[in-house]
């Protein structure tokens, strides 16, 4: 059998490389595995042919509860609670897990990705630090995410009250001049 430094060194090679093929970023990388950073240097070049992205990490829990990123946050969190719940997986890989079937959901409605990886980590972070929480929808009964001390009493969701300009995006409006586009020259663009 081989010892325990070499299985922890394999495991956390795995865990880097697919949170690399995820889109992670170096910090996320350094924090959940044991590596050292010039070899996930390598690993990410290796993997993604280029140097992973510079600067800080979203450190905002306010992104979660704009209106599309808190429908997004709050289906992965819906997920990544019943993945907890019905697995025995460390929590990176439940955060690993619970990303692919998030990106898998998207892709079969065809929704766009509005969470990367980074901020899907991030999410369990703030919710596991207690600055953030899902609370009821009084409306639907689903489960948001939102401020820890916020006021939720007669909590609506975004889904159920919609804000006036929700979905007026440009990738919105660009989908919409597409459809509109005859089929000839929906071929060029």
């Amino acid at each position: 059998m081989a010892p325990r430094s070499v299985i922890a060194d394999a495991r956390d090679v795995r865990r880097a490389s697919e949170l690399i093929e995820l889109g992670a970023r170096l910090q996320v990388l350094e924090s959940e595995t044991a590596l050292s950073r010039e070899r996930l240097l390598r690993l990410y070049k290796e993997i993604q042919g280029r140097s992973p992205p510079k600067g800080m990490l979203p450190f905002s829990t306010d992104w979660f509860v704009t209106w599309m990123p808190n429908i997004h946050a709050s289906l992965f969190m819906g997920i990544y609670q019943n993945v907890i719940q019905a697995s025995e997986l460390d929590e990176i890989d439940a955060i690993i897990k619970t990303y692919r079937l998030y990106l898998e959901q998207c892709t079969v409605s065809s929704q766009e990705i509005v969470l990367s990886l980074t901020r899907a980590w991030r999410l369990v972070k703030f919710v596991d630090a207690g600055m953030l929480r899902t609370v009821p929808c009084t409306r639907c009964a689903g489960q948001f995410v939102a401020h820890t001390h916020d006021l939720h009493d007669g909590y609506v969701c975004g889904l159920c009250h919609m804000p006036s300009r929700a979905g007026k995006t440009k990738a919105a409006k660009e989908a919409v001049a597409a459809a509109d586009m005859p089929l000839d020259l929906r071929r060029v663009h």
